[in-house]
């Protein structure tokens, strides 16, 4: 038996919008995506919408009219002393073919371009320690349970 061929990587339309001018269908995109993966996927019951979107910059990446990736960035000082990414997703039907860590690269890029080029730091699920170390992030040694599952901080420091 063979493995299935690798997925193609789809092309995407990214976007990079502050919360009040996110359109209707697109707060809908991402808050529908983020409870499919977070709440339904993960089985995990939290309060996504934390109070801190109208925060955040929203990273949006589109595939044929349909968001497959998102991620969510603060300056320095809101989440962290540092810059930072959060609610970092793909759509589960977009995986395999590398769309993460596309992901990454533009929030990585997506920061610095727009508060200049700085430390990031990040609460990652613990289980994805190796994947965030492949984009430059270090586990600092702070270990904590949210929502019930581990997580560790990371930070990107170029």
């Amino acid at each position: 038996m063979s493995n299935p061929p690798p997925k193609a990587m789809p092309t995407l339309d990214w976007k990079l919008v502050a919360f009040e001018t996110l359109t209707v269908a697109e707060l809908y995109a991402m808050l529908q995506l983020r409870t499919e993966v977070f709440v339904m996927e993960q089985n995990c019951v939290f309060q996504d919408m934390d109070g801190a979107d109208d925060q955040a910059l929203h990273l949006l990446g589109m595939h044929a009219g349909q968001l497959v990736a998102y991620a969510r960035l603060f300056p320095a000082g809101v989440k962290f002393a540092e810059a930072s990414i959060g609610r970092v997703v793909t759509r589960g039907s977009a995986r395999g073919a590398g769309l993460g860590h596309v992901l990454i690269q533009q929030a990585v890029a997506a920061v610095h371009s727009q508060w200049g080029t700085q430390p990031i730091r990040i609460g990652a699920q613990a289980r994805l320690k190796a994947y965030y170390s492949q984009h430059g992030f270090v586990d600092v040694g702070v270990p904590y349970i949210e929502d019930g599952i581990d997580h560790i901080e990371m930070v990107w420091s170029g």
